[in-house]
């Protein structure tokens, strides 16, 4: 099988030269519990439940979780395809002193592109403009903190990060033609811009 290789950008290479010369390790701590937050072992037990739970609700709700749940689990299987053909050292593979500064060792060290976690999060932050605005702008605050943690960790390169964001997205946009899902509305008019 062909292997594509990737390599990281010079900012990608600054970036996680900084955080391994400045984070210590309750940086490295917190953001290790954060990142949990955005695995698919979390989130596609979560769209379940949450899909299960809203079978007797009404029809935008019901559509939505169906779409989230389909979201997910696309968004679990193609990191996984596309590792498999891209090759791409993770930046915690490159530093020594900042594993002692609590840096761990992420996944398998050629596995960085595309970050999985952000592909999840963007196709979760996509799926997220049927929803309220506040409901919409919190989930984009909170997919904002998972993904950073991925760059924190150095398991991934930013680039790594922005490419699953952009995966997640465009793979949240290409279901809908598939599951249709409905805007949640609540209750209140929003104005025309």
């Amino acid at each position: 099988m062909v292997r594509i290789s990737v390599r990281p950008t010079q900012l990608d290479k600054d970036i996680a030269r900084g955080i391994a010369r400045h984070t210590d390790i309750p940086i490295e701590q917190s953001a290790k519990v954060l990142t949990w937050g955005a695995d698919d072992h979390l989130l596609l037990p979560a769209a379940t439940v949450a899909w299960l739970l809203t079978r007797k609700s009404e029809e935008p709700l019901r559509r939505l979780s169906t779409h989230v749940l389909v979201c997910s689990l696309l968004t679990a299987i193609l990191p996984h395809i596309l590792k498999g053909v891209i090759d791409q050292e993770r930046p915690d593979r490159r530093t020594i002193g900042g594993h002692w500064r609590g840096i761990p060792f992420s996944g398998k060290s050629s596995d960085a592109f595309p970050s999985g976690h952000a592909l999840h999060v963007g196709a979760l932050a996509s799926a997220a403009i049927l929803l309220p605005p506040k409901t919409r702008n919190l989930i984009w605050a909170i997919g904002a903190i998972l993904v950073a943690t991925r760059v924190v960790l150095l398991a991934h390169w930013l680039t790594d990060v922005l490419a699953g964001l952009g995966l997640g997205i465009a793979t949240e946009r290409a279901l809908r033609w598939l599951t249709w899902p409905m805007p949640i509305h609540d209750g209140t008019r929003e104005r025309r811009r």
